[in-house]
């Protein structure tokens, strides 16, 4: 994952925006009165998510809506599954660089979903 889409998702103020324009496209000057962010501010969060491919700019008249990006959010989403659905193995053991007593532990640890 490029990691300037995980810098713009890392910030809240960001991720606010993204959740209002997930449902529409909205202005600068909108998105601040939603946000209740200046615009200049929101034109810097925009500039990030821009430059992540988050979001994308339609102009309208004088005015630039902006809107997400579903399909870029699409691929971060399945990165992010793989990521989680990815099955934990111990590692190769004390000869590769680990630690008897911690291969041991590691070998043995049961996942809280496998518990009972």
């Amino acid at each position: 994952m490029d990691e300037k889409i995980l810098k713009a998702l890392g910030e809240p103020k960001r991720f606010l925006l993204l959740q209002l324009m997930s449902k529409r496209g909205y202005c600068v000057r909108a998105l601040a009165r939603k946000s209740a962010l200046s615009e200049s501010a929101v034109s810097q969060h925009l500039k990030v998510l821009r430059e992540a491919g988050l979001v994308y700019g339609v102009k309208k008249g004088y005015y630039t809506h902006y809107c997400l990006d579903k399909a870029v959010l699409e691929k971060v989403i399945l990165e992010l599954e793989e990521i989680r659905d990815a099955k934990c193995k111990p590692c190769d053991g004390p000869y590769y660089g680990c630690p008897e007593s911690e291969y041991l532990r590691c070998k043995s640890y049961v996942p809280p979903e496998k518990r009972r």
